[in-house]
């Protein structure tokens, strides 16, 4: 599902390059008749936006919405394992499973960057992307419901997501993950992101109080653990 990659690229810090490009994002996403339409026509305000704005401004409101706390942070074990030794191992695992498919992660982004983890899927069949893309689904749930409550026109991106990969945003899946407190101002931004120590040694175990198992089983797929 190549419009997978066409996703990640709205999901990724705004640049110039990107605003040249929105038109034709939007014209291979409404001719990929793989997608549901209507989720694809949800997309456009944001396309609009991304197109016409400018850049400083784009740049700055995404900073604010997906850098600044961790409730709608595009790493996808952070809402499972926060900074924890686990989520370095559940890193170490997701990037073995890019390699075994012959790809080379680059650049400075964590493997369970978002972004990154639609271009694996993006490589796969139809069928083997959207069972890929599921295994995360409840954050991908949770992160669009939040961002709908904020009025964000980045959560149609994830409401599309959901749709691809045949996930039910029901309420059940939309309180799965407890969401994190969002800073009120630059001190409490300085706690929340207080650096912990992340190992990611093979002896990392399993964390018993992990938020939800739910969403920790589906993680662990990810991974690719067996019996997950």
């Amino acid at each position: 599902m190549q419009s997978l990659h066409l996703i990640s690229l709205l999901l990724q810090y705004p640049t110039k390059d990107l605003q040249s490009v929105a038109g034709e994002i939007r014209q291979r996403l409404e001719g990929d008749k793989a997608l549901p339409t209507a989720d694809v026509a949800a997309l456009s305000p944001l396309l609009k936006r991304l197109a016409t704005s400018d850049i400083y401004d784009a740049q700055e409101a995404y900073v604010e919405l997906f850098d600044r706390g961790r409730a709608h942070s595009l790493h996808l074990f952070e809402h499972v394992h926060g900074e924890s030794r686990d989520r370095g191992q559940a890193m170490v695992d997701l990037r073995q499973r890019y390699l075994a498919a012959g790809l080379e992660p680059s650049g400075n982004e964590l493997p369970d960057y978002l972004p990154l983890f639609l271009d694996y899927c993006s490589t796969l069949p139809e069928q083997a992307a959207r069972e890929a893309l599921a295994e995360p689904g409840v954050v991908m749930v949770a992160i669009a419901a939040r961002l709908a409550e904020r009025e964000s026109d980045y959560a149609p991106v994830f409401e599309l997501l959901c749709a691809i990969a045949g996930v039910e945003m029901d309420e059940e899946a939309k309180n799965a993950i407890p969401p994190a407190d969002d800073p009120r101002d630059l001190e409490e931004l300085d706690a929340q992101w207080e650096e912990e120590e992340i190992r990611f040694g093979a002896e990392a175990a399993p964390d018993p109080n992990a938020a939800c198992p739910i969403a920790a089983s589906q993680l662990a797929a990810m991974r690719g653990e067996k019996g997950a």
